[in-house]
């Protein structure tokens, strides 16, 4: 009996080290999968149509890279710094200046970005009096979070250091909801970003104008907590520019827009430490 036991006991064994041995075989395909790792978005558009964006493109790349990636929204840009700074996403689409900030904290490593550079812009209404940045001091200008990079620091910089105007802030947590408060009057102006205002409705566009724009930077990142192992992280760069090669995939990325993806590293965003930046980051964001 006891043999019979024994036995039995070693045929478990091998049929545990033979699946062990298949997953192995399938290159951890099985194993990489059963690893669930969250995508957060900064939310540069409202959330539904952030959603439309970015499900389809994080599918493709789960799909490429053979790993399970959860979309993870956040109801303002606020938010999404927060939980950045305490490190909960493990991948995550967002602001140069973010990566910048967190290479001491949580160590965000650059993964892919947009070759097109960052350009902040101050839009007004068209029919606005406003004519030079200069009249902007003591206005009211709107921004998608008070720390936006392009939208609101670089912005604020410029004003101050070139133009001497001095604004106050509205922030609207979103930059489509910038455009809508300056083409609806709300603001005398708004804080936002070229690539966005590109991707506004026509109706949108038409109704505001570009009264200045600032220097260049490099854009918007994916880029992954160091938690993340290597290999995965690898996997999601290359499902990135592997997709961005095929019509369909190229289509997504270009309503990032993200066109064409190139891969990026912290080396990439290290000149912003130069700029003064941590002057118009505000720490605690107040609330309208």
């Amino acid at each position: 009996m006891c043999g019979s036991i024994v036995r039995l006991s070693r045929r478990q064994t091998c049929v545990g080290l033979l699946t062990t041995s298949l997953l192995v075989t399938l290159g951890g395909h099985a194993a990489r999968a059963a690893t669930s790792y969250s995508f957060a978005v900064v939310p540069q558009f409202e959330r539904r149509r952030l959603v439309d964006i970015w499900k389809p493109i994080i599918d493709a790349v789960a799909a490429r890279s053979g790993l399970e990636l959860r979309l993870t929204t956040t109801l303002s840009v606020v938010d999404f710094e927060r939980q950045l700074s305490a490190g909960a996403f493990d991948f995550a689409f967002t602001n140069p200046y973010h990566i910048l900030m967190q290479r001491d904290r949580q160590g965000y490593v650059p993964l892919v970005r947009d070759r097109a550079p960052l350009r902040g812009i101050v839009v007004v209404p068209r029919d606005s009096p406003l004519t030079s940045p200069r009249q902007l001091d003591g206005k009211v200008l709107a921004v998608p979070s008070v720390n936006a990079i392009g939208a609101s620091m670089l912005i604020r910089a410029d004003l101050e250091r070139l133009f001497g105007a001095h604004v106050v802030l509205r922030d609207v947590r979103t930059h489509a909801s910038v455009y809508l408060h300056v083409a609806n009057g709300l603001v005398d102006a708004g804080g936002g970003v070229q690539k966005v205002l590109d991707e506004q409705d026509a109706d949108v566009r038409e109704r505001v104008r570009v009264l200045y724009t600032t220097r260049e930077l490099p854009s918007h990142p994916v880029a992954a907590h160091p938690r993340v192992p290597t290999a995965a992280r690898e996997a999601v760069r290359r499902a990135f520019l592997d997709l961005q090669a095929t019509e369909d995939g190229a289509r997504l990325l270009a309503q990032v827009p993200m066109r064409p993806a190139v891969a990026t590293s912290m080396a990439d965003y290290l000149p912003m430490a130069e700029w003064g930046l941590e002057h118009y980051w505000v720490e605690e964001v107040p609330r309208p």
